[in-house]
């Protein structure tokens, strides 16, 4: 028999653990008869109750297991902890918060069946999502899409199924400023979609902030395009040539057309201003390049594991 995993990260979600747990089970129990399945939670530095609760659905389900990290790492580093622990023939990622409908288990299974490595999701909406954050996700997705050469489809998310294999090559990536999602689609493999729409959030606050969500969009942009870095070199070309042009034509309006409309003094400002401006955003472009290179040379671990319930093995 066949083993699939479903792999869940969790911070904070005290509330929506049994719900979820619940929905899995009911939606699982359909395909007992062809597999077997297995849960892992892992808790990123939750404050909560949520290991807790956990812990007691360990005691009663063998198929629970928990890996706690030491301390909150961020979603793409604990959904890293956990890939790292999957042996299973099939991978499915999704939140603990419900708006990863359990019902489309059924979907994602089905289509990995008909032969496709990854199963990805759109989502078509959210219920009373706020408009900045709709403005943000489609405004991220056009610049990634136009920069980079990995393509994403506006509205993906994290609740994936993944076949071994991909499961497999995934594992070999070290990155630690990581789009999860981003890695898979950059991969390639066979994939198909499936379009939902998602509830909101029944409990809790969003574990990703305005804050994080730019953090996340700003890691994902620099990680899979150099775009950022040459932009400051087509704005230099571009600002060498308005002002090579600009300083041209107050030569011929001084000497050959004989007016002096504009003062030397006035010229060399806004050329100042200009220059400074381009010089400094260079610099911080590149400080943030640098800034990635010298997190990951510094070569500390991805994650930090407190405990493990229900887990054997080390990792892979």
């Amino acid at each position: 028999m066949k083993t699939i995993s479903i792999l869940i990260p969790t911070y904070n979600e005290e509330k929506n653990i049994n719900p979820l747990y619940l929905a899995i089970e009911k939606e699982v129990t359909l395909h007992h008869e062809k597999y077997s399945f297995e849960y892992f939670f892992i808790d990123d530095g939750s404050a909560d109750a949520t290991v807790s609760i956990l812990e007691e659905l360990s005691k009663t389900d063998s198929k629970v297991k928990i890996i706690e990290l030491s301390r909150n790492f961020g979603k793409e580093i604990a959904l890293t902890a956990g890939l790292h622990y999957i042996e299973s023939d099939a991978l499915i990622i999704m939140d603990a918060d419900l708006q990863h409908p359990p019902v489309l288990i059924s979907a994602l299974i089905n289509e990995w069946e008909a032969g496709a490595d990854i199963v990805t999701t759109k989502r078509l909406d959210i219920e009373n999502r706020g408009l900045l954050k709709k403005w943000g996700s489609a405004l991220f997705y056009k610049l990634m899409n136009l920069i980079s050469d990995t393509k994403m489809s506006p509205g993906s998310t994290d609740f994936r199924l993944l076949d071994k294999i991909v499961v497999v090559e995934l594992k070999k990536f070290t990155e630690r400023n990581r789009l999860v999602r981003g890695l898979i689609d950059w991969m390639g493999f066979k994939k198909v979609e499936v379009e939902f729409s998602a509830p909101d959030r029944s409990f809790g606050e969003p574990g990703y902030t305005l804050k994080k969500l730019f953090e996340l969009a700003i890691n994902s942009l620099t990680s899979f395009s150099l775009f950022p870095l040459k932009l400051t070199g087509y704005l230099g070309v571009l600002i060498s040539i308005v002002f090579g042009g600009l300083f041209s034509w107050m030569l011929i309006d001084k000497y050959l057309l004989g007016q002096n409309t504009y003062t030397s003094l006035a010229y060399v400002i806004v050329a100042n201003t200009f220059l400074v401006g381009v010089i400094l955003m260079a610099l911080g472009m590149v400080s943030l390049y640098i800034g990635y290179i010298h997190t990951e040379v510094m070569n500390r671990p991805l994650f930090i594991i407190r405990k493990k319930v229900n887990i054997k093995g080390e990792i892979t």
